[in-house]
């Protein structure tokens, strides 16, 4: 069983096409969508995680992929700037899904891009912009 989590890039001319549920009847794969924002005649974005079996997967993607869909990994999207970072911790107690977390004995904030669903919460709340959406 194949679980991954990527981001979907679509083109305007298929946004308003059933794609995804099509990764469910055709080639019996689960998905968990994560974050999405796919409008008629404009280009869309959505995060998924999709599950199955592994010959069914790469089917599912291939179907994708030939209808135009660009797919990414998710933690190419999210990307902290450790540089940048002043460990303050103010993002930890915003981020939904504990991607962002402070160790209680160093104070050192951490991040796991495996929970991260590209949000843009500490993004937008981030006073040092330690943390970009690269799409």
């Amino acid at each position: 069983m194949k679980v991954e989590r990527v981001v979907l890039h679509f083109p305007k001319e298929v946004a308003d096409k059933p794609v995804i549920v099509n990764l469910v009847r055709k080639y019996d794969l689960n998905f968990n969508i994560l974050k999405a924002a796919i409008t008629p005649d404009e280009e869309g974005i959505m995060v998924l995680e999709i599950s199955g079996d592994d010959e069914k997967f790469s089917k599912g993607l291939e179907y994708l992929k030939e209808n135009g869909i660009k797919i990414q990994p998710l933690s190419k999207d999210v990307v902290w700037l450790q540089e940048k970072c002043t460990h303050c911790g103010y993002c930890v107690s915003y981020c939904p899904t504990g991607a962002l977390s402070k160790d209680k004995n160093t104070y050192v904030v951490s991040f796991d891009s495996q929970k991260c669903t590209t949000c843009g919460i500490c993004v937008e709340i981030c006073p040092f912009k330690a943390m970009e959406i690269r799409l």
